[in-house]
């Protein structure tokens, strides 16, 4: 799971490097440079926000197994310990 991470930071990363650079030395006028600019960043926000959104998703998923494991454990630690106990009564 780290190693796609990386992945896809360095795939926006060199996205967001690649368009700066290609805007800037685009030869237009400033203000559509400025357009191109603004849509290239809301482009990279939007799958900055996307890629944290499945992050969070995922790590949502993962907590809510732990918890489900960590309760199926105490369940059956209750268990054996009522039933230690009705032996020993």
């Amino acid at each position: 799971m780290k190693d796609n991470g990386k992945i896809v930071t360095a795939l926006l990363a060199g996205l967001a490097a690649g368009a700066v650079l290609g805007i800037i030395f685009a030869p237009e006028k400033g203000s559509e440079t400025r357009e191109k600019l603004n849509e290239s960043l809301a482009d990279l926000t939007d799958a900055i926000k996307e890629r944290a959104e499945e992050q969070f998703d995922q790590l949502t998923d993962f907590k809510d197994k732990i918890v489900a494991a960590v309760k199926s454990k105490l369940g059956k630690a209750e268990d054996a310990i009522d039933e230690e106990i009705e032996e020993h009564a």
